[in-house]
């Protein structure tokens, strides 16, 4: 494990159970050294909490259309990527401010989490997930005898 996760070393002798979940921020760690994803700042994301469970990763694609953007996900990842299509008619750019470079960006979900669907409305991609929990890790009260 590398030095930057030392925090997980420390957690380990205090946790029973979650050897997974520290291998996985390893591995994570790990891969987006070697994609150099750790620095990537295109396109600007946020994450928002909307209840307990729901989450929506908001990207910023403006002058992209649906044809341009691929949503998918590949185990624990959710990969959204802009597509190039070659246009047979192409036109000429005199200027471009709007950046429309292409960019792969990974987010990486837990087990039990499910993507709901994804939709583009005024230049945001929103992506909707949900945390779906077992009956197994929902709270119970112990009867004490």
């Amino acid at each position: 494990m590398t030095n930057a996760l030392s925090i997980f070393n420390q957690l380990r002798p205090v946790t029973i159970g979650f050897d997974d979940i520290f291998e996985d921020f390893g591995k994570m760690f790990d891969e987006n050294i070697l994609r150099g994803s750790y620095k990537q700042s295109y396109p600007p994301y946020d994450i928002v909490k909307v209840t307990d469970n729901k989450y929506d990763i908001q990207i910023a694609l403006a002058g992209y259309s649906k044809k341009d953007i691929e949503v998918k996900v590949v185990e624990n990842t959710l990969l959204v990527k802009s597509i190039r299509e070659n246009s047979e008619e192409e036109k000429e750019v005199i200027h471009q401010g709007i950046s429309k470079r292409y960019f792969e960006r990974h987010f990486t979900i837990a087990d039990d989490v499910e993507v709901n669907g994804a939709e583009l409305k005024d230049g945001l991609l929103t992506v909707s997930l949900e945390r779906i929990v077992p009956e197994h890790k929902k709270p119970k009260t112990i009867a004490i005898k």
